[in-house]
């Protein structure tokens, strides 16, 4: 017995020399990619795990962008929010007026950390920023490039796509008329981003007054009265005459472009992972068209997502957080998630890097959306687009495009028909904003 009691108070003894083990704090991190994205964001938290020994980020998949967003401002009600939760560009105003986040700029300051955010490439920072400050971290930021396949253009003796939309559907025509495919190109899923909002900022025409909604909440549309119109026309007399098609019957618009049914697809730069996997065609991908008296091109804007802090935790979890979005900000991290995803390097450093090793001498395409982005001086009306409900608006949008593709209204009518009901919807988000500031604004 004093035997055994002299060994228990030993073990003890022992014990109290090495001290309690560290306990990691863990985060939740609410998400919306799936399939490979989504593998690949778990394997971005899971390289920060493993780096440190104090933090653990978990990373939970909410859905889509939509279900994740309806998800956090439930649990945010109910004081259970996550940590961290990514949300697309479109819930910009939403978050940025919601009172429920932490302005991320802020937060790594305070935690000690020095993150360049002056670094991060422009286009990606004045959109995710509020008077010169961050509120969200960038994360999977994307622009929508040209995707082509090689061997119908040469077969219809072209070298590559044309710079202008002119030239270029003459050059779709010809690979119709000589039967080298069934269609010239796809409607891209969210064309409404790619071939309007986007066309729109690369050939220098406003979406909205007050600078598309950067100056303020009281914002409204006018698109339609630009060159939006006649490019919706455009698309219609494509469609009529069968160089382009509309998806459907179990098929996606990116399976219709790599199987080699039609020669084009306009899509976001994140399809390099997919496209590189599953195309059974010689494609390429170049820079976005433009109008043919619009030269030079501007730039085109971001698409994707940012991760949002939320409000409600303690100073120990923020310090987690900070970690890990210092972490996602290093250009190392950056480079990586370029290379596993396709998504742009947030930042001229990390771009700068994976110039440096070449990467681009053997991944070519995946340059094309950072050259897009950076072209030039972003202006009013290309540095984005920052509407209240967005969402809704576009909605409204796509409903009076497919209307035009229905032929049950003409172009004019019908933007001016989505012009007249998004303003609604934006007065809307303004009454029902009214008053209201960002963080950072607040005492």
């Amino acid at each position: 017995m004093g035997r055994k009691v002299a060994f228990i108070a030993a073990l003890f003894g022992a014990l109290a020399l090495v001290g309690p083990a560290q306990a990691r704090v863990e985060v939740q991190w609410w998400h919306a990619m799936s399939g490979v994205l989504g593998d690949r964001l778990n394997e971005l938290v899971e390289k920060f795990n493993k780096s440190q020994e104090k933090y653990t980020v978990v990373a939970v998949a909410k859905g889509n962008y939509d279900e994740v967003t309806n998800g956090v401002i439930a649990a945010y009600r109910a004081k259970r929010p996550p940590e961290m939760v990514q949300i697309a560009e479109r819930g910009y105003m939403t978050m940025l007026l919601s009172g429920a986040i932490v302005p991320v700029q802020d937060l790594v300051e305070q935690k000690g950390y020095k993150i360049d955010f002056s670094d991060f490439i422009k286009p990606v920072a004045s959109f995710w920023s509020y008077k010169g400050r961050m509120s969200a971290m960038p994360f999977n930021s994307s622009t929508p490039i040209f995707w082509y396949n090689k061997d119908h253009f040469q077969k219809a003796g072209f070298d590559k796509p044309a710079d202008t939309w002119q030239e270029l559907e003459k050059q779709l025509y010809t690979i119709k008329s000589k039967g080298i495919s069934e269609c010239g190109t796809v409607l891209p899923g969210d064309f409404y981003w790619s071939l309007l909002e986007n066309y729109s900022a690369i050939n220098n025409q406003p979406y909205g007054t007050l600078a598309n909604g950067f100056d303020g909440l009281g914002s409204e549309f006018v698109y339609n009265k630009t060159k939006v119109v006649s490019q919706v026309a455009r698309l219609k007399k494509w469609l009529d005459d069968g160089v382009m098609q509309i998806a459907g019957q179990g098929f996606s618009p990116e399976q219709l472009f790599t199987s080699g049914r039609c020669s084009t697809f306009v899509n976001s730069t994140a399809s390099h992972g997919n496209i590189e996997r599953n195309a059974t065609i010689n494609w390429s991908a170049t820079f976005l068209p433009h109008e043919s008296d619009i030269n030079p091109p501007l730039n085109s804007t971001i698409g994707g997502g940012a991760i949002w802090v939320m409000k409600g935790h303690t100073s120990e979890r923020y310090e987690a957080v900070a970690a890990f979005l210092d972490f996602v900000a290093q250009p190392e991290t950056q480079v990586w998630w370029h290379g596993a995803t396709g998504y742009v390097p947030a930042t001229n450093r990390a771009y700068a890097v994976a110039r440096e090793r070449g990467y681009y001498k053997d991944h070519p395409t995946r340059e094309i959306a950072v050259l897009q982005l950076s072209r030039g001086t972003p202006n009013e009306n290309s540095r984005g687009f920052r509407f209240g409900n967005f969402v809704q608006t576009m909605l409204a949008q796509r409903q009076e495009v497919e209307a035009v593709f229905a032929g049950q209204k003409q172009p004019q009518q019908a933007m001016d028909d989505a012009v007249k009901r998004g303003n609604e919807i934006l007065r809307q988000f303004e009454k029902l904003n009214a008053g209201k500031t960002p963080e950072t604004e607040r005492p």
